[in-house]
């Protein structure tokens, strides 16, 4: 049966992977740094970019959520006993939405790995495109990581979706 600690448990957990998005993010943020200005070859100059801007976009995002997390708590932990219909309403086509959105995070995320893997083992024995093999691996590797933390994002809006959709059927 769901209930209103199933929704403090699905905002709690939103909250603490929305920081380890963050810090995922920083830290390809961090290594994109270390690599342009003390490890300055070519090839180290390819990976920092996907490091980069996957990172910014990861940090931006655990930013976003982690800020609006507990805001979302709080109101549907209201709406839950004072007013369904919000939940019917807001956070049930919000939540469509969501699911959506991780669906479509997953085919690009799968898509920039397999694009990484395929420029790196293209250019691996090139070593006048070093910038190319550094990219590919770069992009492989973020994405990878975008693609598992969002795997365990997914699976637990699944269990919250679920118990919303079977909350409001039997009001």
């Amino acid at each position: 049966m769901f209930s209103k600690t199933q929704i403090e448990k699905y905002f709690t957990g939103e909250k603490q992977e929305s920081l380890l998005f963050m810090i995922i993010g920083v830290s390809g943020i961090i290594t994109a740094l270390i690599f342009f200005l003390f490890l300055k070859m070519i090839f180290y100059t390819g990976a920092a970019i996907p490091f980069l801007v996957i990172g910014l976009i990861l940090s931006i995002v655990g930013y976003t959520v982690y800020k609006r997390s507990d805001e979302d708590r709080v109101r549907n932990v209201y709406a839950y006993d004072m007013n369904p219909a919000e939940l019917r309403d807001k956070e049930l086509p919000r939540m469509e939405r969501v699911m959506k959105n991780f669906r479509i995070y997953r085919y690009t995320e799968i898509f920039l790995f397999l694009a990484g893997v395929t420029l790196y083992i293209y250019f691996i024995r090139d070593f006048e495109n070093d910038f190319w093999r550094g990219f590919g691996l770069g992009l492989a590797v973020m994405a990878l990581v975008a693609l598992v933390a969002d795997y365990f994002a997914e699976k637990r809006a699944e269990v919250y979706f679920s118990g919303i959709k079977s909350f409001l059927s039997k009001t």
